[in-house]
């Protein structure tokens, strides 16, 4: 059992941040360095536009929150923070007296990769060079579970491709066809798996599994003693994260004002 301290979050949620910086290269876009995390503006519809790994390094203070609330709102953009329960309480009360609301939780999940056996991916393989748009169409087609997606949807994509450190990954169906997409990065030790993605119709046959085991096994590679992912609560991503061996250590909540 992993004992989810503040110490662990700081790790986790510095992770998260370093993430964020990375997607933010782009025409456009912005950081704003606040409250021991960051802001970050990738479009005014994008979900990678938040902030996170606020309060985890202490109190936050009324202008702290005022100069996030001013970079989003100047930018057209809803204010979004990613608040990890182990932030500063002060925070989370700040935050009601502004009037902002929860909009959705996810779980943060951590295994210890030590004795972690390596295994076979036959369906996944990493993206390469070039492969920036079939992985964004990918990756979005079973994120947004369209089959069409709009230039917007598939920036999303094009800026965790485009991020320094991100290691990109496809999973084909059976006859090749491109059906699941995900991401790793790893820094200091720590595995980062994320934008994870399966098309509707290719769900169910393990594919997300091989996603996870083939980021678990360059984890390993790369030395990392952890590694961490984020899913809907209950969702069926979970449920394939705990069959390999992940435990919830909490569960952070989307408060928008």
């Amino acid at each position: 059992m992993i004992f989810a301290d503040a110490r662990l979050a700081r790790r986790l949620e510095a992770a998260e941040a370093a993430n964020a910086r990375g997607c933010s290269a782009g025409p456009g876009a912005a950081v704003l360095e606040a409250a021991g995390g960051c802001a970050i503006f990738v479009g005014a519809s994008s979900p990678l536009t938040q902030a996170v790994g606020l309060g985890l390094n202490g109190p936050v203070t009324d202008e702290e929150i005022g100069a996030i609330e001013a970079f989003f709102r100047s930018r057209d953009a809803k204010v979004s923070v990613d608040l990890c329960p182990l932030a500063d309480p002060g925070l989370l009360q700040a935050l009601s007296e502004r009037g902002y609301r929860a909009t959705q939780f996810n779980n943060v999940l951590v295994k210890r990769l030590a004795g972690t056996e390596i295994g076979l991916t036959p369906r996944v393989r990493r993206a390469v060079a070039g492969e920036d748009d079939l992985w964004s169409h990918t990756v979005g087609c079973g994120f947004f579970e369209l089959r069409d997606l709009t230039t917007e949807e598939m920036d999303v994509g094009r800026a965790i491709f485009a991020m320094p450190g991100a290691l990109c990954y496809l999973a084909s169906s059976e006859n090749g066809e491109p059906a699941g997409a995900a991401a790793l990065a790893v820094r200091d030790g720590l595995a980062t798996l994320f934008a994870d993605s399966t098309i509707a119709r290719f769900r169910g046959g393990g594919l997300h599994r091989e996603l996870i085991s083939a980021r678990l096994y360059e984890g390993l590679a790369q030395g990392c003693d952890l590694a961490t992912a984020s899913t809907l609560p209950g969702s069926g991503s979970q449920r394939n994260y705990e069959r390999l061996g992940f435990e919830v250590v909490y569960t952070k909540v989307t408060l928008v004002g």
